[in-house]
């Protein structure tokens, strides 16, 4: 496969991405090239990205870098990054080049999106959790305190090129946080996927094909369904627990930061649970669901203190209507339900059921 295209943008794949590349920067005349990094893909994606481009778009760029982490995906690196971007004199016919994980492309997605009204930009991910979600779709954006992604737009890039060499400047938490989000792709999708998935090794992802499968089905989902109005709403599945557990987690003295798909995974593990009760899911399945998760991510325990704090960052999610809590459930792998209202008792039951849980060893 060397490309998919989408109904506003194409995806490239390998060898032909960076032909496309190289070709549409050198047929737009670009006033400014500007390639926006965190201090990580500064360090071990910058040069393999630049050794790929043409010699006369090699001298044409220049290069942003602000610090890796979450916890600087903020409307103040946003300033800085807007003051930076007139200081080199971006106009209205600049393009930024987006090379970086999913903080990198919500937050340059964004800052393109608002600067000057609006300039060019180009997705590049370099994590897998990108490569199959994050950079697919057109969703930008910044957390507000520690609140996910609260202020943002949905617009799409010129392209995204997709270049599986940057997967191996990858730590295994970072292949299996995007594993995290390919499951999630199984779970609402149906059995063939989910099978496939199940006898995946993470070291074979790209030689087995299941990687590009996700791109497929997050892709065919978003064209239907571009403002997250109704089908889109299931690929938040996991989310609405797990986005409350990774912000918690940021701040919390009590645990660790969370990868975006650690969290996620301990969502879809709660969010089963109530499936089970709510719409009568299959427990076989959802035990082998949850079993997949658990030989992945380490288990976490929270506290009925937790869980309050949790629950209050629940209220936030921008899927909630008239204050209450909206869901996306399974009735069937491949059988999402979107819209699903769950009452505060049955999540704090699902806790209780995470708590109870014992790590595969």
């Amino acid at each position: 496969m060397n490309s998919i295209l989408t109904k506003n943008y194409p995806i490239y794949f390998d060898k032909v991405a960076y032909s496309e590349l190289n070709s549409y920067l050198e047929n737009n005349s670009f006033s400014k090239i500007i390639v926006l990094t965190d201090s990580n893909t500064n360090l071990y994606c910058f040069e393999i990205f630049n050794s790929k481009l043409s010699k006369l778009n090699t001298g044409a760029i220049s290069n942003i870098t602000f610090p890796y982490g979450e916890k600087n995906k903020n409307i103040s690196t946003c300033e800085s990054i807007w003051n930076q971007l007139s200081k080199l004199g971006a106009d209205r016919n600049s393009l930024i080049i987006n090379l970086g994980g999913g903080v990198v492309s919500d937050l340059g997605g964004f800052i393109a999106s608002t600067f000057m009204r609006g300039i060019k930009f180009i997705n590049i991910p370099t994590t897998l959790l990108s490569m199959v979600d994050a950079s697919i779709g057109g969703k930008t954006g910044v957390d507000l305190n520690n609140l996910k992604n609260q202020i943002g737009v949905i617009n799409n890039p010129s392209m995204i090129v997709v270049d599986p060499v940057f997967l191996k400047t990858l730590p295994q938490d970072e292949i299996k946080s995007g594993f995290s989000e390919m499951i999630k792709h199984a779970l609402i999708s149906g059995l063939d996927y989910w099978n496939s998935i199940r006898s995946i090794e993470l070291k074979n992802l790209y030689a087995e094909n299941v990687f590009y499968n996700s791109i497929v089905i997050k892709t065919e989902i978003v064209d239907k369904d571009p403002y997250e109005k109704k089908i889109r709403k299931i690929l938040n599945y996991g989310h609405t627990i797990g986005h409350a557990i990774e912000s918690f987690c940021l701040t919390s003295d009590n645990h660790k930061e969370l990868t975006h798909g650690h969290s996620i995974a301990i969502g879809m593990i709660l969010e089963g649970y109530i499936s089970t009760v709510k719409l009568n899911f299959d427990k076989h399945q959802n035990n082998a669901i949850k079993n997949l998760l658990l030989s992945n991510f380490e288990i976490i325990k929270f506290s009925s203190n937790d869980i309050e704090e949790i629950i209050k960052l629940m209220r936030f999610d921008k899927k909630n209507n008239k204050g209450e809590l909206n869901f996306i459930l399974l009735k069937e792998i491949g059988k999402a339900v979107i819209d699903q209202k769950v009452d505060i008792d049955l999540i704090k039951k699902s806790f209780l059921y995470l708590n109870d849980i014992r790590p595969i060893r």
